[in-house]
C-alpha cells in the first residue's frame, strides 16, 4: 500500500528563528531559565512532550521524545504518556505535574481549576509551582511557533 501525502501541507512557512532572530532569542532566554530553575529535567521533558501531544507539534514531539530518551526515559512511559491517568508507571509528582499542564496548556478551556492547583501544591514549591508554569509557558509558544509555520518534524538531533 503506497501513501501519498501532499508536500505543500508539510513543508515549512517562514524561518521564523531568521525573521525574529529577537523575538525567538527571547522565547530561548525563557527556555535557558527554565532548564536551570532546578525542576528535574525528566520532568521537564514529560512535560514539554505531554504539552506538544495536546497542541498537535509533531516537531515538538519528536523532539522531546529524542530529548527524553538520552537522558534515560524509558520507551513504555513514553508510550503511555497520553494516557498517564490509566497506568502505574508515573510518580506523584509526575502526575500532579501532568495535570498542571494539561490544565495550562489548555487553559481557555478548563480556567485551571482549584483541584488541579490544589493537587500540584501539594507536590511542588511555590517557586517549583511558578517555574513549572514558566515551562509549560515556553513550550506552549514553541509550540505555536512549530505548528504556525510548520517546522518539519524530524530533523532535530539531540546534543551529544
Amino acid at each position: 500500500m503506497t501513501t501519498t501525502t501532499d508536500t505543500k501541507e508539510h513543508a515549512p512557512r517562514i524561518n521564523y528563528a531568521n525573521v525574529a532572530h529577537e523575538g525567538v532569542k527571547a522565547l530561548a532566554e525563557l527556555e535557558k531559565y527554565v532548564h536551570g530553575c532546578g525542576l528535574e529535567s525528566g520532568l521537564l521533558e514529560l512535560v514539554k512532550f505531554r504539552a506538544s501531544q495536546i497542541n498537535g507539534c509533531a516537531y515538538c514531539m519528536d523532539m522531546h521524545t529524542k530529548d527524553a530518551r538520552a537522558s534515560g526515559e524509558t520507551e513504555q512511559r513514553l508510550y503511555t504518556l497520553s494516557a498517564w491517568r490509566e497506568t502505574p508507571f508515573f510518580t506523584e509528582r509526575e502526575r500532579a505535574a501532568l495535570a498542571w499542564t494539561e490544565a495550562v496548556t489548555q487553559v481557555a478551556v478548563t480556567g485551571v481549576p482549584d483541584d488541579v492547583y490544589e493537587l500540584a501544591r501539594q507536590h511542588f514549591t511555590e517557586q517549583e509551582l511558578v517555574d513549572l508554569t514558566l515551562a509549560i509557558v515556553a513550550i506552549n509558544g514553541w509550540n505555536r511557533l512549530a505548528v504556525s509555520f510548520r517546522k518539519v518534524p524530524g530533523t532535530y538531533q539531540p546534543p551529544r
